[in-house]
């Protein structure tokens, strides 16, 4: 497994307790049950860590594919409440480094391609 790999495997880990401590411990809803909510926002991630779990190659696109929402979802309640700015936040980074390290591995290897080729006349 490579580094980045590795490095996507740590942010599914982190996006996954992020969630549940977010919605049922750290900042739970006031009008529903707080393990509902936990689980509801941990289902995206849910397909990634089960996959990580079993060591499945694809973990860090299906994990990358939930940090799609999971960004979207920190920017927005970044920009609309306050009271969970440092954790929205930290939602926003977790994401875009999960998406970062599970392309990484293909975009080095493509241009890495590009280089060892001789240049077109």
């Amino acid at each position: 497994m490579s580094p980045a790999a590795r490095l996507a495997g740590a942010a599914i880990l982190a996006l996954f307790a992020l969630q549940l401590a977010w919605h049922g411990w750290l900042a739970p809803p006031a009008r529903s049950a707080p393990w509902a909510m936990a689980l509801f926002f941990a289902l995206p991630i849910l397909p990634a860590f089960v996959l990580l779990l079993l060591r499945h190659r694809r973990a860090g696109f299906w994990g990358a594919l939930a940090a799609l929402l999971y960004f979207s979802h920190g920017v927005m309640a970044a920009w609309v409440s306050p009271e969970v700015r440092a954790l929205a936040l930290a939602q926003v980074a977790l994401s875009a480094l999960l998406v970062v390290a599970a392309s990484w591995d293909g975009v080095r290897a493509r241009f890495a391609r590009r280089r060892a080729a001789p240049p077109a006349v």
